[in-house]
């Protein structure tokens, strides 16, 4: 037996279909889900370590956990641009896109180019990645300058009306993580905030975006 038939059996029997239902109900949905719970992958990627190839094979599978497990054991010196918008274009919904970014991704020297090229991207889960990604930047970047993140502020501004769910969440998301870096970008992103308020004085995305996350910096920072 191969190392992936080994693990994907290995997946297989740790399937918990009452997981299954409690993670519909967070919109991880699809056709393929074991109901693994991360725990347990996390004893997965332990036993395995890192392996790239069979990351690649994993992802491959098409199962919610099997692409989960694969963004755990990949190496992010292996990442290509090509891989990079291949598994983006599978993405299917928040959870896996989220482990993707936050634990490869966003390791990759070819994250901020990825950032500018999928906000042209016409799928939802495309998209929402650049401003996730924006969004780890701030968080795990400590070393770049406050204005690194200025030629990001077209991007909210031209998304902050598009009423998807997850953009809203996503573009709220990459706001507030740059404004909690210091009270400089804080007062600069609540000041972003305000242009949005009036760009878009009759969009429902757009007052959620403005009112939480300049409700979380004032709170932060006291302003």
């Amino acid at each position: 037996m191969t190392e992936l038939n080994e693990i994907m059996s290995q997946l297989r029997l740790s399937a918990n279909p009452i997981n299954i239902e409690g993670m519909a109900r967070f919109g991880i949905t699809g056709e393929k889900i074991l109901g693994i719970k991360m725990t347990e992958l996390e004893g997965f990627r332990k036993a395995i370590g890192k392996n790239h190839e069979l990351a690649l094979l994993l992802w491959n599978e098409g199962y919610h956990e099997s692409r989960l497990l694969a963004a755990m054991i990949a190496d992010h010196k292996k990442v290509t641009p090509e891989l990079m918008d291949s598994w983006a274009n599978d993405f299917d919904n928040w959870a896996v896109y989220d482990s993707v970014c936050g634990k490869l991704f966003r390791k990759s020297p070819f994250t901020f180019d990825k950032i500018v090229q999928w906000q042209y991207s016409d799928k939802l889960w495309v998209k929402r990645a650049s401003f996730t990604l924006i969004a780890f930047v701030a968080v795990h970047y400590k070393n770049l300058p406050d204005s690194f993140f200025n030629d990001y502020h077209i991007y909210f501004i031209n998304n902050a009306s598009d009423e998807r769910n997850y953009i809203k969440k996503a573009v709220n998301w990459a706001i507030r993580q740059i404004g909690k870096r210091n009270i400089n970008l804080a007062i600069e992103m609540c000041n972003l905030c305000d242009i949005i308020k009036e760009t878009y004085p009759d969009s429902k995305s757009a007052k959620w975006i403005v009112s939480d996350a300049k409700r979380e910096l004032k709170t932060k920072f006291n302003i």
